[in-house]
């Protein structure tokens, strides 16, 4: 038997802080600007959401003024503070990146842990993106390690703290060390979300615990720094984690390569089911109100969503299949860039969204996490038109370009293209490994009056 001598933690921090810029792919230091992008378009769109109107109004209350800045606002917070707050804005819509072997959303919780962090150690954008790449290395990795099927929830706060304690210690130049014992605490204080599995109530504002795990993460440093300690073995223990998997070809691949970005804001599980009914409807020129019925076949895990047919909230509709479904019918894919709480008041949508009905595919419940496929049948008066959708729009094996992410960004920021100046961030972003953050700085500094109101 092969006996492990370094423990996971250690192994996972010695990468984070040693990994040299020049030994990551160009392919992966795109996706890291790509990644950036899609999660400035997902922050934009949950500035006139309840929820973060709420964690920003109180953040004053709880934070310290810092050097990072609240995006969208002119407020500034310490690194923890902000973090949370961005974090929450990111994740409100559901239009966040994701991973499919981690089964859910790392750029959420890295990109504001890293930029805040950024900010107030002064980093340039080379250094920023390292930054990137490291977190969303070590996140997927041990999200990926686990058996989803022993799992209560899939809810990505259980595993995001360690990315973004990773790539912010990487950041603030922390020892591995110190950097070992900052992630096991983090890892170990992060959100438990076990209710997110149990819940019937899907439709909160906590959602997956994403912002409160990243405020986990960058809280575990300065602590660690001065002698706090954790469980370093947190990652060795095969009841809940394949260490081996964690650390195998460690630097020589690089997961933020694989993530997928995401068309519309609800569930990625749902995405394969709405580009299938979008493809039929515009193949056969039909109208929604011609549909009499329909059927939608998914993978096991799908249909734990609460699946509402009359969510009575933003996040309520997020996790239904049906209403998503009927709003696309209805609505139209422009509806979820993103979704607003008047579809909420829709009788039409509600209508049809009784009329879905959803079933397991064995078959695709053996391809998850790695596809999450769906068969849509719709029915009308004279015929049924049936389709199957293997890789949703966003996909690694379907994805989408950096002319549609940049779309989707100007798309979400129309609303507010009086204070936000798109094209200066998408030029910043373009070019961060060849200066400072300073200009994308100034533009999430930009006071956006919805998110003080």
């Amino acid at each position: 038997m092969k006996i492990k001598t370094e423990m996971t933690t250690r192994a996972l921090a010695r990468f984070a802080c040693e990994l040299n810029p020049c030994d990551i792919s160009p392919f992966a230091l795109e996706m890291a600007k790509r990644a950036f992008m899609d999660l400035l378009a997902a922050a934009v769109a949950g500035l006139d959401v309840l929820p973060v109107r709420a964690v920003t109004a109180s953040a004053g209350a709880v934070f310290s003024k810092g050097a990072s800045s609240v995006w969208f606002s002119d407020k500034t917070l310490t690194a923890p503070g902000a973090a949370y707050v961005n974090s929450t804005l990111a994740s409100a819509q559901d239009l966040d990146d994701g991973h499919r072997q981690a089964m859910g959303h790392p750029g959420a919780s890295i990109i504001p842990a890293v930029f805040a962090v950024a900010q107030e150690t002064n980093a340039r954008g080379m250094e920023l993106l390292a930054a990137v790449v490291v977190g969303y290395e070590v996140a997927i990795r041990i999200a990926a390690a686990r058996d989803h099927d022993a799992l209560d929830t899939l809810a990505s706060g259980k595993w995001c703290c360690f990315g973004a304690c990773a790539a912010a210690g990487r950041l603030r130049g922390i020892s591995s060390g110190n950097l070992a014992e900052a992630m096991s605490i983090a890892g170990v204080q992060a959100p438990g979300l076990s209710a997110a599995g149990y819940s019937s109530v899907m439709g909160n504002s906590v959602k997956e615990g994403i912002a409160w795990s990243t405020l986990t993460a960058l809280c575990a440093l300065e602590p660690a720094e001065r002698g706090f300690t954790g469980p370093l073995d947190i990652l060795d223990h095969p009841d809940y984690y394949f260490s081996e998997k964690i650390i195998s070809g460690l630097g020589k691949t690089f997961a933020i390569e694989k993530i997928y970005f995401k068309p519309y804001s609800c569930c990625r599980w749902i995405h394969s089911a709405i580009d299938a009914l979008c493809a039929i409807m515009a193949e056969h020129n039909l109208h929604a109100r011609e549909i009499t019925g329909m059927e939608v076949h998914l993978f096991e895990r799908a249909l734990r969503l609460n699946n509402y047919p009359d969510p009575d909230s933003l996040e309520g509709a997020q996790y239904s299949i049906p209403f998503c479904l009927a709003v696309a019918a209805i609505a139209g894919k422009s509806a979820f860039l993103p979704m607003r709480p008047d579809l909420l008041l829709r009788e039409d949508i509600t209508g049809l969204a009784c009329k879905i009905h959803l079933f397991e595919d064995t078959a695709f419940t053996d391809m998850f996490p790695r596809m999450v496929p769906a068969k849509v049948v719709v029915q009308t008066k004279n015929n049924n038109y049936t389709m199957i959708v293997e890789y949703p729009k966003g996909d690694p094996a379907n994805p989408m370009s950096w002319r549609q992410l940049e779309n989707k960004l100007c798309h979400i920021s129309q609303p507010f293209q009086d204070f936000i100046n798109v094209k200066k961030a998408i030029r910043a972003i373009k070019n961060m490994e060849n200066g400072t953050i300073d200009a994308l700085a100034d533009v999430l500094r930009c006071p956006v009056p919805t998110l003080d109101s």
